[in-house]
């Protein structure tokens, strides 16, 4: 069994519902509509046939909207664009066309917020330009790295000079239309503090979607602890964190955002050009597998593919990639070393759950002693089992809830089988409906040794019960 989640973009290479069938069927977890693209019909299309199709092949399958934010991006190109080293090309505002020798970005202080010697990114770093000259109204560029451009790609503004907020009045538009419909997690992009996810606005999850703060600004990272606890979830969006500080931070900086939303039980994503050649190439380099294990080394509760399934030339063959190199580093991980240093964490921190931060522990502890099969945690909102995923114990999670939005918002949990609970009621109710649900989908058997935990049944505020049962014949 794969532990860590697996999210797949959705784009024109997934429309085809033979595409989009066969990249749930080969392990997608969670799919993401990318909302900077297209309009809200289509994403809508996306949205219903994600639904449609996951409820057709039995299968639990989150979908997380990812708000634009104020991303500047180039007006279109005709077509595939190539630059040289050396070309020269001019810059300025405006949203009607770009070529080859003339760029327009959909900004209006963008002449005035770059400077002779600065370097301008777009499209991840596919081009990079060095301004020349600056004018109020014109950038005269050159290009230093060189690259091919289509569609509309994203300008990198470094942070302390994009004038913009988060999220903007789009942003909160495409949120209502999409919390409408029932949409499990939103995305927030370049947020800088906890306040910009305060500001979206929604019911606290499950009644709303599970919020993500995407990490892509340097004053993100200055103020991830308050993120963190503002927020659902996390994602370590490394395109344009990687822009707004030095690459070879980079690196470090994904492992201690990790480590911190783990120790505060915070599912991670770790997103970003981790399978990029695949696009085109049937098989990943050597290097962008190795950092696909490491993500998951690192702690990952998922690893998401972007332009890999939404563009790319086989989609499910990367599903199914992703999914080979996820499940082997998920073999080799080290459960017990990395549930030691959870353990150290949480007491060094004050988590203000004493309660179920102390049943966890227990069950953490019953796991590694006792022959179990499986932990089965019954939750209201998920905050159980998202508080159990961060021992990443080495036993299966089956997260049970009679919530629908909770157990489509658990598909993003580490090792975690969300379970629906077909009947509420009290404590012993709730624990035999979980063990009888558990084994009729096949995820335990007759005499299976399992840990329950929850809470004294439906509406617990506190997880303070822990019961080793035997699933019964």
């Amino acid at each position: 069994m794969r532990r860590t989640k697996l999210i797949a973009s959705l784009g024109p290479a997934t429309d085809d519902e033979s595409v989009l069938r066969g990249i749930i069927r080969a392990g997608v977890d969670v799919a993401r509509i990318n909302l900077s693209h297209g309009s809200v019909d289509d994403g809508m299309v996306r949205f219903d046939a994600v639904r449609r199709i996951a409820l057709e092949e039995q299968r639990h399958v989150g979908i997380l909207g990812d708000l634009p934010g104020p991303k500047v991006r180039v007006a279109g190109f005709a077509g595939d664009t190539v630059f040289e080293l050396g070309d020269t090309v001019e810059v300025r505002s405006g949203e009607d066309a770009s070529t080859r020798k003339a760029i327009e970005v959909d900004y209006e202080a963008m002449c005035s917020n770059y400077t002779v010697g600065d370097r301008i990114v777009i499209g991840d770093g596919r081009l990079v330009l060095e301004v020349t000259n600056a004018t109020a109204d014109l950038l005269s560029t050159t290009v230093v790295h060189a690259g091919k451009l289509s569609g509309k790609p994203g300008v990198h503004v470094p942070a302390d000079k994009l004038v913009l907020s988060t999220p903007t009045a789009y942003d909160l538009k495409l949120a209502d239309a999409f919390v409408d419909v029932g949409i499990d997690m939103l995305a927030v992009s370049f947020v800088k503090s906890a306040h910009d996810m305060r500001r979206v606005g929604t019911e606290p999850h499950p009644r709303g979607p599970l919020l993500v703060a995407k990490v892509e600004t340097r004053s993100a990272v200055e103020n991830l602890d308050s993120i963190i606890e503002a927020s659902g979830a996390v994602m370590v969006a490394r395109g344009d964190l990687g822009n707004e500080l030095p690459i070879e931070d980079l690196p470090i900086t994904q492992k201690q955002i990790i480590k911190r939303c783990i120790s505060g039980g915070k599912p991670v994503i770790t997103a970003t050009q981790m399978l990029e050649s695949m696009i085109t190439a049937p098989a990943p380099t050597r290097a962008e597998a190795s950092d696909v294990a490491n993500a998951v080394w690192d702690g990952s509760s998922a690893v998401m593919l972007s332009g890999e399934t939404a563009v790319g030339v086989d989609p499910v063959n990367v599903v199914r990639t992703m999914g080979r190199i996820a499940r082997k580093a998920d073999e080799v991980f080290d459960h017990e070393a990395w549930a030691q240093n959870v353990t150290q964490m949480r007491r060094e921190a004050d988590s203000g759950n004493d309660v179920t931060d102390a049943m966890t522990v227990a069950t953490w502890r019953a796991v590694t002693e006792l022959d179990v099969a499986a932990i089965i945690c019954i939750s209201g909102t998920g905050f159980t089992v998202r508080q159990m995923a961060r021992f990443r114990p080495e036993v299966p999670i089956l997260g049970g809830s009679s919530d629908p939005k909770t157990v489509a918002q658990l598909t993003m949990s580490w090792g975690t089988e969300p379970m629906f609970l077909e009947s509420v009621g009290t404590r012993e109710e709730m624990m035999m409906e979980a063990l009888k649900t558990a084994a009729l989908e096949g995820h335990v058997r007759p005499g299976d040794q399992v840990a329950v935990l929850g809470g004294d049944g439906v509406g617990a505020k506190v997880t303070n019960n822990l019961r080793i049962m035997v699933v019964p014949s």
